[in-house]
């Protein structure tokens, strides 16, 4: 059996786990997946992730759990037992075990808080016997015949964990700020302070950035006392989520994705996804006077007495400087965190399966059928960069059960990929090792 490594216990590995478990219980092949977690599964949905403070709602519908769409194509005549198998680990079964079945639709199937969500997960990976191992990894290395992983755990002790395919998931250290500055909060920062109800007292707030991380401190702050709460971005306004049945379908079912050229995909991908906020979040913020948007990007920040100047930059006109008492980087996280862990050969390893230097455009564009890094001998999967060449539902909640067929398909299931990718008019590219 092989040994599939994943970084981070978050939806995406529950939901790989979670279907390989279904798998081997119906007599299929599926290799061992093993999780490392520095905090908790779901930990990212917790206080102690640094995302959040458990409190604030789910951007997307919990429908969209581990199994959704529930349409696996896995393999030809036991794909509805796969289907009926993965029911018992959704969000409904979830509710039916915890008694809260019918509060929930009586009261209009409410997005849950995040600690509710994370609760769902652990509840997953506690039916599965999800295996974790509790620390941060801090190096990756190529091996022989796979991956070596360095994983440092809490007491300081290291430990070498060989897997011969690995999965990296999450955003990365929550930590990052703009600036060291003490009025510059990263979002670990602003979310431990709001959880302690110890937010400096401010009247002029900003918030960098237009995604959900943002949206998210924005809810967090307009429940405070502050004179006026500036978001900050570079685009020409604040954008919602689209959430109409053709959006959310090429998120539902990225088949849709391979009809599309570049130029369209990005349009969807910035329309939709990167730089929007939550519908909830953004009728919340329209009745509340105090928020506004400023445009441009931030190229300097400077101590003001007791407060920060930023300086914005925009194309067509002169840079702008605006005063601050506090400053909230919510900018999320960061697309290539997980290079900094890898070491000389595997970075070089990478490169030469991109053709060049590791930037984010080279990378998405290796990124294959299978969400794994093309030309690799070892499968690197990176689902967090597959919306541009497999779809926008990927790197997010939309598509978990698509997402676990993907990673966990067989080689013999090839066929079946080269028929789809012939349809799509999409080449097929060798899956498995």
């Amino acid at each position: 059996m092989q040994t599939l490594l994943v970084v981070g216990a978050g939806p995406k590995a529950l939901a790989v786990a979670a279907k390989a478990h279904v798998l081997r219980k119906l007599g299929l092949p599926a290799p061992r997946v093993v999780v490392v977690e520095p905090h908790a599964v779901g930990g990212n949905w917790l206080p102690s992730g640094g995302w959040t403070d458990g409190r604030h709602r789910l951007g997307t519908s919990p429908e969209k759990d581990v199994g959704f769409p529930y349409h696996s194509t896995w393999a030809r005549g036991r794909n509805r037992e796969i289907n009926e198998a993965m029911h018992a680990f959704s969000w409904t079964a979830f509710l039916v075990d915890q008694g809260g079945y019918a509060e929930w639709i009586d009261r209009g199937r409410p997005s849950p808080h995040h600690h509710v969500w994370a609760k769902y997960l652990q509840w997953v990976g506690h039916r599965i016997e999800l295996e974790v191992v509790s620390g941060r990894v801090d190096s990756i290395a190529p091996a022989a015949d796979g991956w070596l992983v360095s994983v440092l755990g809490e007491d300081g002790v290291r430990t070498q964990l060989d897997a011969d395919e690995l999965m990296i998931t999450g955003p990365g250290r929550s930590t990052r700020a703009l600036a060291d500055h003490p009025k510059v909060l990263s979002i670990s920062e602003f979310w431990e302070l709001a959880g302690k109800r110890a937010l400096p007292v401010s009247s002029r707030v900003a918030v960098i950035g237009g995604g959900e991380t943002a949206g998210s401190a924005l809810d967090e702050l307009v429940c405070h006392d502050m004179l006026t709460v500036s978001v900050i971005s570079p685009m020409a306004t604040l954008y919602t989520r689209g959430e109409s049945y053709f959006e959310n379908s090429l998120y539902s079912d990225p088949g849709k994705w391979a009809g599309l050229n570049l130029e369209q995909r990005r349009d969807v991908i910035r329309r939709t996804d990167r730089g929007v906020f939550s519908v909830r979040v953004q009728e919340s913020l329209l009745g509340d006077n105090r928020v506004h948007h400023l445009q441009g990007r931030v190229m300097r920040v400077t101590d003001r007495h007791e407060g920060v100047e930023l300086t914005l930059r925009n194309p067509l006109r002169a840079d702008q400087v605006h005063a601050f008492d506090l400053v909230v980087d919510a900018t999320g996280g960061q697309p290539l965190w997980f290079l900094e862990l890898f070491d000389a050969d595997a970075a070089d390893l990478l490169e030469l399966s991109v053709g060049g230097p590791l930037t984010r455009a080279r990378i998405e564009a290796a990124i294959g059928y299978d969400l794994a890094v093309s030309n690799l001998e070892s499968k690197l999967y990176l689902p967090n960069l597959a919306a541009l060449t497999q779809g926008p539902g990927f790197p997010n909640l939309s598509c978990l059960g698509e997402l676990s067929d993907r990673v966990l398909r067989p080689v013999a299931g090839g066929s079946e990929v080269a028929a789809r990718a012939a349809v799509s008019g999409v080449e097929p590219l060798r899956l498995g090792k």
